[in-house]
C-alpha cells in the first residue's frame, strides 16, 4: 500500500478552515484553533473530552413535535442486513462512573414484567420490520444475564421466533457479569449459538473496585473467568479500566496481566470518564494528576506484544472473525439497527429515536414504569432527526476511528461530494500527524488513535454540542 501525502487529489487544496455548513464542531472558533500546530497543541493538552459510541450522543435528543410512524420510517429502509439489539436496564448494583440507562434491582417479579414488555413490544415490530435479515444480535444493559435462565432464554425465542433471527447467519453477543456467571445461564447462552460474552471486570484489584462502588472481590472474578474459558465461547471479551481513584501503573498493568492469563479473545480497555448525575462526581479520582494518557500507552504496547491487533482506542482483539458461521455482511457505517427494551436505540438512515434518558434512579424507574404500562410501540416519538450534514458527520466518525479508516471514494459515492469540499478542517489531521491517506482510506495514525477521543469531540457539530450542553435530566 502506498501512504499518501497532503497533495492526495481527494483533499487537495484542504486548509484548516472548513466550509460553511460544517463546522469543526466547536462552540467557540478559541476552543478550536485553526492553526495545525495550535490545533494539535489543543488536542495533545486534553485527550479526553467525550466517548462518542455512537453520533450523535442521546443527550442530542428531544421530543419530536409530532410523533413518526415505525411503519413508514422502516419500510424505506433497504440494506442488506440489520441489527437486532435488546437492552435489559438492570444490574445487582449501579457502578460509581455509570451513567448509562440501568437500575440496580434484582426482583424476579420486575425482571419478567419487563421481559413481558419487550415481548409486546416486539409483536407490534415484527410486522412493521417486515421480518429483516439480521447479521448481529446483541443483548446489553445494565447485566442481561441478572435475568434469570428462563427468562434469559425468553429473550431468544423472542428474537428468532417474533423478529426472525436466523442464528446461523448471525453474530450474537451477550453482556454479563461476575456474580451471574452460573452453570444454567451459560448453558442458556451456549446453545442458542452465543458467539460472544462480555464481562465487565474493571480491576482485579479489590481497592479500586470498592472506590468506584463496584462490590467486587477478584475470587469471584476468577472464578467466572474460569468458567466462562471452560465452556469455550467463540470469543470471550473483558473490559478494564483505567483511571481509577488510587491506581498505579503497577496496579494497572496487574489488572491487565490478570486479564491476559485467561487469554480472552479480546479486551477493551476504557478510560474512567465521571459524569453528572453519577455517584462519583466530576473531578474526583483521587490521584494527583491525570495519568490515563500514560496507562493507555503502556496497555497498548502490553497487548501489542501479547500478540493483540488495535482495531480502536479502546478494542484489541487477536481474532476478529466468529467461526462456525456464514454472517451476513453489515457495515457500522450504515444505518439499520433495531432496538427492542426500554433504554434501546434505533437507527435509520435518518431518523434516530428511543425511549427517554435518564441517569438518575428516580428518572430511570419512571422511564422504565412507563415502558412496562404502555400499550403501543409503533410511533417514534423522542429522538433525532439527521440532515445531510449530521449523516456526513455520522459517517466519518464510525469509520475514522477505528482500524479500517474512512475510505474517501465510498464517502463521495455516499454523498456525491469530496470530503475536503466538505470538511477542509480534515488537512489539520494530517498536517498534526495524527493521520495519514493509505492509498484510498484516511486512517489514524497510532498518535491519533490515542486521541481519538479529542478527535470525536472536536468533530461534534455545533447544532449537535448546543443540544448537548441545553440537555436537562435526571
Amino acid at each position: 500500500m502506498k501512504a499518501m501525502n497532503l497533495n492526495h487529489s481527494l483533499l487537495t487544496g484542504a486548509g484548516a478552515n472548513p466550509p460553511a455548513g460544517l463546522d469543526t464542531g466547536s462552540t467557540s472558533r478559541s476552543l478550536w484553533p485553526e492553526n495545525p500546530v495550535e490545533w494539535a497543541r489543543t488536542i495533545r493538552e486534553a485527550p479526553y473530552r467525550s466517548y462518542l459510541y455512537s453520533y450523535p450522543h442521546k443527550t442530542a435528543y428531544r421530543p419530536f413535535d409530532t410523533p413518526l410512524s415505525l411503519q413508514e420510517l422502516w419500510e424505506k429502509e433497504e440494506l442488506e442486513s440489520y441489527f437486532l439489539y435488546m437492552h435489559i436496564p438492570f444490574c445487582a448494583a449501579r457502578c460509581g462512573f455509570c451513567n448509562l440507562f440501568t437500575l440496580p434491582d434484582k426482583r424476579l417479579d420486575v425482571h419478567k414484567e419487563y421481559v413481558d414488555a419487550l415481548e409486546r413490544q416486539a409483536r407490534q415490530w415484527a410486522p412493521i420490520m417486515g421480518r429483516r435479515p439480521f447479521s448481529r444480535f446483541a443483548i446489553g444493559g445494565g447485566t442481561p444475564t441478572l435475568l434469570e435462565a428462563p427468562l434469559v432464554e425468553r429473550l431468544f425465542d423472542i428474537a428468532e421466533n417474533l423478529m426472525g433471527l436466523d442464528p446461523e447467519h448471525a453474530s450474537i453477543s451477550v453482556e454479563t457479569s461476575p456474580d451471574t456467571v452460573t452453570e444454567d445461564r451459560l448453558e442458556v447462552l451456549k446453545r442458542r449459538r452465543t458467539d460472544r460474552v462480555s464481562m465487565g471486570i474493571q480491576s482485579f484489584v479489590e481497592s479500586e473496585s470498592a472506590a468506584i462502588y463496584r462490590p467486587q472481590k477478584p475470587k469471584l472474578v476468577r472464578e467466572a473467568l474460569a468458567r466462562l474459558v471452560e465452556y469455550d465461547f467463540p470469543l470471550l471479551n473483558v473490559d478494564l479500566i483505567y483511571g481509577l481513584p488510587g491506581q498505579t501503573a503497577e496496579t494497572w498493568l496487574y489488572s491487565l496481566e490478570e486479564a491476559l492469563s485467561y487469554a480472552p479473545g479480546e479486551i477493551f480497555i476504557y478510560p474512567l470518564y465521571i459524569r453528572e448525575n453519577t455517584i462519583l462526581k466530576p473531578g474526583y479520582t483521587g490521584l494527583d494528576h491525570d495519568i490515563r494518557l500514560s496507562l493507555y500507552e503502556v496497555a497498548r504496547e502490553r497487548l501489542k506484544q501479547a500478540g493483540y491487533v488495535q482495531y480502536s482506542m479502546r478494542r484489541f482483539a487477536k481474532n476478529d472473525d466468529a467461526p462456525g458461521k456464514e454472517l451476513l455482511p453489515y457495515s457500522c457505517q450504515e444505518e439499520g439497527m433495531t432496538g427492542l427494551g426500554c433504554g434501546a436505540r434505533s437507527y435509520t438512515r435518518n431518523v434516530h429515536y428511543a425511549s427517554r434518558y435518564g441517569v438518575s434512579a428516580a428518572a430511570t424507574r419512571g422511564i422504565i414504569a412507563d415502558y412496562v404500562a404502555a400499550e403501543r410501540h409503533d410511533l417514534a416519538d423522542y429522538g433525532f432527526i439527521l440532515n445531510v450534514e449530521e449523516s456526513k458527520r455520522r459517517f466519518i466518525l464510525k469509520a475514522l476511528l477505528h482500524r479500517e479508516g474512512l475510505e474517501l471514494s465510498a464517502y463521495a459515492a455516499r454523498f456525491d461530494a469530496s470530503l475536503a469540499d466538505d470538511f477542509a478542517g480534515m488537512s489539520l489531521l494530517l498536517e498534526s500527524g495524527m493521520a495519514v491517506v493509505v492509498d484510498d482510506t484516511l486512517q489514524l495514525t497510532e498518535e491519533g488513535m490515542a486521541y481519538s477521543d479529542a478527535i470525536g469531540d472536536w468533530m461534534i457539530s455545533t447544532a449537535v454540542r448546543e443540544r448537548m450542553e441545553g440537555y436537562v435530566g435526571a
